[in-house]
């Protein structure tokens, strides 16, 4: 069954759309360029600025000419995630959605859901003369999943409005009115090799059949970190049976909880037999410690290339230490917020490239000065393992207004449609909210959106109903928006 057989239509013809052009993060151009055209074809006002944001403007309709201007607000790319056993150039390739059920998820990639629905709101409204709004403008960012460069890049000057409406949020009934900011950690270092000792065998060990997840919003689930783990393993049995190390590699993106990582490993012939029985017992105790949250967990091993170099044992001790030393997940909760996660790690990817290991987290936080202490935190250890270590990206979190005219529209209007009061949240991500906040201070901001499980994971999904509902808010709210005048 098509998606244009769900409704509401406008959006799922969209989505089907979306999902045929390839748009991953730092490759949205193709995307970019069809929807300018498609709004220069609608007679709307359409520009780019200079990092490639798309700005749309839309008058109002009759008789709404008086009401606050809207800013209605999304992000082009999405995260590219595929499983390991799943042929896909996400730089080429659409996306293969699919009806399971009451969800649509994708075959074996992420579906782009996240921020693809609110994106296609947007569309849908921009192309639609028989919609209710007063003065509409619509921010389509570049680059929000790998590092906000739209977000920063936006420029004062270019907008009238003074409601955001952010269509990033992933859960349908919640309303989020603040967020995280964070900063990437990268720790390089500078590999010391030696030459591979006679009478050992090639191998690598794997980690696989984890959920992964989105760093921020899966965080505080349980769920394993697969560069963890594999060092975990390696800490312990690397000594024991005189493992050498040749590399190590794990996870693709920074903010998502990394599903698979290996290592490529030189190991005595005469220890390889009992090496594989201490792999399987350590399998053994992470499906008993992650049994509820990681039912497909895998490890094993397999024959590999021989190598003609390996790490020192000082250099391969001290980074197993650092990588285990690093805290990943939840640092600390929220002391004003019930349920929500203030601090966190994720210890996103670790790459061997020729001479160095690199290794990328991203920190999170409500708080800039608990972000600073992890911050410290990461960069000691990696810094006394002999790493250098850089900070970069930082973006700050999105400070709640509990006063928001915005917010009260939603949450009254949500109300007035569905009969129940909408949770007001905020979310343990980085919404690009925070950072219009430089540009456009008096911005009065809000996000919402349909219910998402699993974003940047292959099991990515989004329920179906909920984007009917996201639909039918998002056009009681335009109707809804106060005029200028109006002061609560």
């Amino acid at each position: 069954m098509p998606l244009s057989t769900l409704t509401p239509q406008p959006v799922w013809n969209w989505f089907s759309q979306l999902c045929a052009i390839p748009h991953p993060s730092k490759h949205e151009e193709q995307l970019a360029e069809y929807i300018v055209n498609w709004a220069n074809d609608k007679g709307l006002n359409v520009v780019r600025d200079t990092v490639g944001n798309i700005i749309i403007k839309k008058p109002a309709t009759t008789g709404y000419e008086n009401r606050k201007g809207v800013i209605m607000q999304a992000h082009l790319d999405m995260v590219p995630q595929k499983n390991n056993d799943k042929k896909h150039n996400f730089n080429t390739d659409p996306i293969k959605p699919y009806i399971d059920g009451d969800w649509v998820t994708a075959d074996g990639t992420t579906l782009g859901a996240d921020n693809g629905i609110g994106l296609c709101a947007i569309l849908a409204v921009f192309g639609d003369n028989t919609i209710e709004h007063g003065p509409l403008e619509a921010l389509l960012t570049v680059d929000e999943e790998a590092g906000m460069t739209g977000a920063f890049g936006v420029e004062a000057g270019f907008f009238d409005g003074e409601i955001l409406l952010n269509t990033d949020s992933e859960d349908e009934g919640e309303v989020y009115m603040g967020c995280a900011g964070g900063i990437d950690a990268t720790a390089k270092f500078d590999i010391e090799f030696e030459n591979a000792p006679e009478n050992h065998t090639a191998v690598s060990l794997v980690i696989e059949g984890l959920k992964g997840g989105h760093s921020g919003v899966d965080i505080h689930l349980g769920r394993a970190n697969a560069n963890k783990l594999l060092t975990r393993v390696l800490f312990e049995l690397a000594p024991k049976f005189d493992v050498r190390l040749v590399s190590i590699d794990g996870g693709s993106l920074r903010n998502a909880l990394p599903r698979e990582a290996s290592a490529e490993l030189l190991i005595p012939k005469e220890h390889l037999k009992d090496f594989e029985t201490d792999v399987q017992a350590w399998c053994t105790i992470f499906k008993h410690e992650l049994s509820s949250v990681e039912p497909d967990l895998a490890i094993f091993v397999d024959a590999s290339e021989p190598e003609s170099q390996v790490f020192t044992r000082d250099f391969q001790t001290r980074l197993l230490a650092a990588i285990y030393g690093v805290p990943h997940g939840v640092y600390r909760m929220s002391d004003e917020i019930e349920g929500v996660v203030e601090t966190s790690n994720n210890i996103g990817v670790i790459q061997t490239r020729q001479k160095h290991v690199s290794v990328q987290c991203l920190i999170r936080s409500l708080m800039d000065s608990r972000r600073i202490d992890v911050q410290n935190t990461v960069g000691s250890i990696f810094s006394l393992a002999g790493a250098s270590v850089s900070f970069s990206g930082a973006y700050p979190g999105w400070k709640p207004d509990t006063s928001s005219q915005a917010m009260s529209v939603v949450r009254d209007t949500y109300q007035e449609l569905f009969g129940e009061i909408p949770k007001v949240m905020v979310i343990h991500a980085g919404l690009e909210c925070g950072l219009f906040k430089d540009a456009y201070p008096h911005w009065d901001m809000v996000s919402y959106g349909p219910t998402i499980r699993f974003p940047h994971s292959p099991d990515e999904k989004v329920l179906i109903d909920t984007v009917d509902r996201f639909w039918q808010l998002t056009l009681a709210i335009l109707k809804n928006i106060p005029e200028k005048s109006t002061n609560f």
